[in-house]
């Protein structure tokens, strides 16, 4: 008894020196420019990243953060951009909410935000466009709660045209749809995969194509799910491996994380993240930028996580882990972001309340 007791100590006290020793990410706070909310962040390269957010809100950068440029989108004023999908410095798309149903919005750029065009504007009542996602600049999803059992999906091939193909998806469960927390429940990979992470229902699932969009499977995933919890955010870092979070959003220390190797159809749960509230946004430090601009190393295992907790989901946290969920280490003082994405190891971005960035470097 007594050496198995030494060698649990020994195995802890060794486990705590490699906890110190490991070498954390580098942090560095940047200015926006705004101090709205900002909900939703995509990088197109280590240079140029947009981000958007509350009172019709974007913000770019063409320096890698150096210095950042706040505007509004005309006529957006009252909106929410709930996500953003940059293709370039000059071409953008920003997906908005509001109040009503002609307020779900898809917002165009061609000249870095010099003028906007509005591509699709919802007329389905009970509608609630969460995120959106693309293969490339002008192929993508975008990704709605489900009204009456059906899950009212659009689809664009050009670039401008959105069309429904909700006759594609499979059947809703009752009450089920995803939350607009970072623009991340919806995720891409190579030239036809994508995953949507829903809640909201008796099952959290992952709905899943590998054609387009063309043909849809849902799956289930161990995350707890309910009126108020689910999977939250979804990535891939290649087509078989990827990880969903979320947890419940009327609850704190309810952050969840479940991992796949089958391009996910099936699911098993991490250790436990050491974040408060609901994870809200996770992403691969590896970058998964559109159109090849980053390219991923399909070994590369690290994640990082962010979440925000109640009250006012003005607080949360931050962590990161190098094995899928194996080991996590927090990340100490980064509080209050919404989102982040890479566009490689060495560049990434948190965005969050006040309009606060961060950026991170491994």
């Amino acid at each position: 008894m007594l050496a198995r007791l030494l060698a649990v100590f020994t195995l802890m006290v060794f486990s705590l020196i490699a906890s110190s020793q490991v070498q954390q990410p580098t942090l560095t706070p940047q200015n926006s420019g705004t101090t709205q909310l900002l909900i939703a962040v995509s990088p197109v390269n280590s240079q140029v990243v947009w981000a958007v957010g509350t009172g019709g809100t974007y913000v770019i950068t063409t320096d890698g953060g150096n210095t950042w440029k706040a505007n509004v989108v005309p006529g957006a004023e009252n909106l929410q951009f709930r996500d953003v999908q940059a293709v370039t410095d000059k071409v953008a798309y920003l997906l908005s909410i509001g109040n009503t149903p002609n307020t779900f919005r898809i917002y165009r750029t061609n000249d870095g935000g010099g003028t906007w065009q509005v591509e699709f504007i919802n007329q389905l009542t009970l509608a609630f466009y969460d995120c959106f996602a693309f293969w490339t600049g002008n192929r993508g999803l975008a990704h709605s709660d489900s009204v009456n059992g059906i899950f009212p999906e659009l689809r664009t091939t050009d670039g401008e045209t959105w069309l429904p193909i909700a006759q594609n998806m499979p059947p809703a469960l009752p009450g089920e749809a995803s939350f607009a927390a970072s623009g991340t429940c919806i995720t891409t990979q190579g030239e036809e995969n994508a995953w949507i992470a829903t809640g909201g229902s008796s099952i959290a699932r992952i709905l899943a194509t590998t054609d387009g969009g063309d043909s849809w499977n849902a799956y289930d995933t161990p995350l707890t799910s309910n009126a108020s919890a689910g999977g939250i955010s979804v990535a891939f870092r290649d087509a078989s491996h990827g990880v969903v979070g979320g947890g419940d959003l009327s609850a704190n220390n309810t952050a969840q994380m479940a991992r796949s190797d089958d391009g996910g159809q099936t699911w098993r749960l991490t250790a436990k993240p050491p974040v408060d509230g609901a994870i809200f946004c996770l992403a691969y430090a590896n970058g998964m930028t559109l159109g090849g601009n980053a390219t991923p190393d399909s070994n590369d295992r690290t994640v990082v996580v962010t979440s925000e907790a109640q009250p006012d989901y003005d607080t949360g946290s931050a962590a990161w882990t190098p094995d899928e969920g194996n080991t996590w280490y927090k990340l100490p003082g980064v509080s209050g972001y919404w989102a982040l994405a890479f566009a490689d190891p060495q560049h990434g971005w948190f965005v969050g309340n006040n309009g606060q960035i961060l950026k991170i470097g491994f």
